[in-house]
C-alpha cells in the first residue's frame, strides 16, 4: 500500500485536493476525504464544486441518500460508504486506519509537520508500506523527495 505525504508549503489544499482527486477518478478510482471538522468539511464540499471555472468534482457529503454512488465522499471519519479504495487525510491528522486503503494521501502544512514526521516514522521500514514524501519546488512542481 502506498501512502502519499503532501507537505503544502507554496500551495494551499484547496489548490492540491482537486488535482489529487481528479488524478484518483481519471484512474477509475473512487475516493474518500476525511475532515473531522465539521465546519472545514462543508467549505470543502462548497469548494469542490467551484474550484476551477470549468469543471466541478462529482461529490457528497457523508450521511446523504446516495453515499454509496458518490465518485468521491467527504466524511468526518474513515468509513467509505461510497466504496472507495483510496483515502485522503486532509485536515493534516494521521488516521492508522487509512492503512486499510490501496493508496493514502495525506496532506499536512506546517501547523501539523510534527505530527506528520512521527506518522513517517511509523510507517518507514514497514514491508507493506510504500510510504513517499512530496514537496514542492521553487517553480510549484512537485517533486518526491523520499
Amino acid at each position: 500500500m502506498q501512502v502519499d505525504f503532501y507537505h503544502l508549503t507554496r500551495q494551499p489544499l484547496d489548490r492540491v485536493l482537486p488535482q489529487i482527486a481528479e488524478k484518483v477518478l481519471a484512474a477509475g478510482n473512487r475516493l474518500l476525504i476525511v475532515v473531522a471538522d465539521d465546519d472545514e468539511r462543508a467549505r470543502l464540499d462548497k469548494h469542490l464544486w467551484s474550484y476551477a471555472p470549468d469543471s466541478f468534482l462529482p461529490h457528497g457529503c457523508a450521511g446523504g441518500a446516495n453515499d454509496t454512488d458518490q465518485p468521491v465522499l467527504l466524511a468526518p471519519d474513515i468509513d467509505a460508504a461510497n466504496g472507495a479504495r483510496h483515502i485522503a487525510l486532509a485536515d493534516g491528522i494521521w488516521r492508522p486506519d487509512a492503512l486499510d486503503f490501496d493508496r493514502a494521501f495525506h496532506f499536512f502544512d506546517e501547523e501539523r509537520i510534527r505530527d506528520a514526521r512521527a506518522a513517517w516514522k511509523l510507517l518507514v521500514g514497514r514491508d507493506e508500506v510504500e510510504p513517499r514524501y512530496w514537496k514542492q519546488n521553487d517553480a510549484g512542481r512537485w517533486e518526491q523527495a523520499a
